[in-house]
């Protein structure tokens, strides 16, 4: 693993916590010689992450649609910045260039982003890992709701068992690193 593809919130959410959660996860992938790819956001947690990293001179590819950067919320910093067309290649192109993904808190744009991983990753288009940075419990109803969709028969066990899920980003990239991908539960 050398790229982490991260999704987290345009928005810092209203505790401190968030923010200090994402300058702890930037250091750690500092530390590990990791590079980020991300929303190319100015905003919100999004600048927070990408503004750690470029201070200590990693690399930060940002892929963003031209209409958001219409609206002037691109990272102009980034170290690479791609401008698509739409939302849907942006998202392709970030699965494609990371080898791995971590989503932070984050709205509605970070959980559609993570439920499309999950689906490719259980349809074999990719198998990277995928982990859950669940900073002060921020994912448990999320993870309350997968074992209620596992429970009622709408999510195979093997699914959830893929998601990486920790509040400590060193925890979170070991068990990144350690990631064997698996046969999908079969139809």
């Amino acid at each position: 693993m050398k790229k982490i593809t991260v999704y987290c919130g345009s928005r810092k959410g209203n505790s401190t916590i968030y923010e200090t959660a994402s300058r702890a996860l930037a250091q750690e992938m500092i530390k590990r010689d990791l590079s980020l790819v991300y929303g190319a956001g100015r905003v919100g947690l999004m600048g927070v992450i990408a503004d750690e990293m470029l201070a200590a001179g990693k690399e930060v590819l940002g892929i963003i649609p031209q209409k958001l950067v219409d609206r002037e919320v691109a990272h102009r910093g980034c170290t690479e910045l791609i401008i698509v067309e739409t939302m849907r290649d942006r998202k392709w192109l970030m699965a494609e260039r990371g080898d791995g993904f971590i989503a932070m808190s984050g709205g509605i744009g970070t959980l559609e982003e993570l439920f499309e991983i999950m689906t490719l990753n259980q349809l074999h288009y990719i198998q990277k890992p995928l982990a859950l940075y669940n900073v002060n419990g921020y994912y448990d109803k999320l993870i309350d709701f997968l074992n209620h969709a596992m429970d009622k028969g709408f999510l195979y066990p093997e699914q959830e068992e893929m998601l990486i899920i920790s509040d400590d980003p060193s925890d979170l990239l070991d068990q990144m690193a350690d990631y064997q991908a698996r046969r999908p539960a079969d139809w």
